[in-house]
């Protein structure tokens, strides 16, 4: 922290505005090493009064919608009193009072198991995380417990008013505890529903479907859009489907699905295909991994009859393997080349050497031309 004579003292010396001339540059150096273009929804359904959001802004829209229309709503977490590590939560205590919107212990099974408990008893649990890898604490109640527990009780009981937010995948300097995304792990597990928004108007309206959800949700928000992202946000209270994909580009040689960040990496990637092969691909948005829309990526794929999945997470395990081997059994008959999986690698995620592990716009660009090569 600076002290009162040293600001008075760089003023002097007329270092001050220099140094906020430096700030400006190296926060300009951060942002382009940002490893996509972001694409903001042009077009979207909903009617009425719009307002220019990030995707921060948009979450904290939601949950401010959630506790307004839902007197049992609770907002919990660490640190989020004062709005969050990522000020998702900016504000709200003070509108709704610290009976409702109030900080945690730093204790992740602890935020998961009070969930819990909170929507068997009746209200609407929304719990943040503060960073997805650190979620793993909480894996047994959110696996054994949470997923479970209408099951285990014959119907008697649930837990479906509770959702679990948590800001997942790469940022640029997170690292190998603040870059992870495990929505693999969790979509092992029946009894769950997981939704990874690619933006502020998907964010929003994902978030008050999880929030309202008959089931227990984890919504996973790449942190990397928290401010990167900015669209014309509807205004009103809005809800978006669970489980339905999004085809973001139409196309008819090549199928590449991704979702959260990969989404804007692979229109990226579509847009290279066109002007350097000549070559037509569609990019879907799965836009939630469990359920995940089978229908719209078949359909897909036995028109393009070649397929690329991509996503942040390690190769081995992924979630991109679950598509991979459900593509193969349905469209195996259409297709004309070997299914590509570019991803994260099978090591833990490094800092200096971020640039070479995720699956960047080339990376993905080489698997495209050998699917037309093949």
């Amino acid at each position: 922290m600076w002290n009162k004579n040293c600001v008075k003292f760089l003023r002097r010396i007329g270092q001050f505005s220099y140094l906020n001339r430096e700030i400006r540059v190296l926060n300009g150096l951060v942002n382009k090493r940002n490893h996509f273009v972001y694409a903001p929804d042009s077009t979207t359904s909903i009617k009425g009064e719009k307002q220019k959001m990030n995707m921060f802004q948009s979450i904290n829209n939601a949950l401010d919608i959630a506790l307004n229309t839902d007197d049992t709503a609770l907002v919990f977490g660490e640190d989020i009193g004062f709005g969050g590590v990522f000020r998702c939560t900016l504000g709200l205590q003070e509108k709704y009072g610290k009976h409702r919107v109030f900080n945690t212990p730093l204790c992740e099974q602890g935020i998961a198991g009070f969930g819990i408990g909170a929507a068997v008893m009746g209200s609407t649990a929304i719990a943040e995380m503060q960073f997805a890898d650190y979620i793993f604490p909480a894996f047994d109640q959110i696996v054994n417990e949470a997923a479970k527990y209408r099951y285990r009780s014959g119907g008697l009981f649930d837990c479906g008013k509770l959702t679990i937010r948590a800001p997942c995948g790469a940022v640029g300097h997170g690292a190998l505890y603040h870059s992870q995304s495990p929505e693999a792990y969790f979509a092992h597990t029946p009894g769950l529903k997981i939704v990874i928004p690619r933006g502020p108007i998907k964010a929003k309206g994902l978030l008050l479907s999880c929030i309202r959800d008959p089931d227990p949700c984890l919504i996973f928000e790449p942190k990397i859009l928290y401010r990167a992202a900015v669209e014309d946000v509807p205004v009103a209270d809005y809800q978006l489907p669970i489980g339905k994909a999004d085809i973001i580009l139409e196309g008819n040689d090549v199928t590449l699905i991704g979702w959260g960040t990969q989404v804007h990496v692979l229109r990226e990637v579509a847009e290279m295909a066109k002007k350097q092969l000549k070559v037509s691909c569609e990019v879907i948005d799965l836009v939630s991994i469990l359920p995940w829309d089978m229908e719209t990526v078949f359909k897909s794929v036995k028109k393009t009859k070649r397929v690329l999945v991509s996503h942040e997470a390690p190769l081995t395990g992924g979630f991109g393997a679950e598509l991979a081997a459900a593509i193969q059994e349905e469209c195996f008959l259409h297709l004309e080349a070997p299914i590509q999986r570019v991803t994260g690698y099978d090591t833990p995620f490094p800092h200096v050497f971020e640039p070479f592990y995720i699956p960047d716009k080339w990376r993905c660009f080489d698997c495209v031309k050998k699917l037309i090569n093949y």
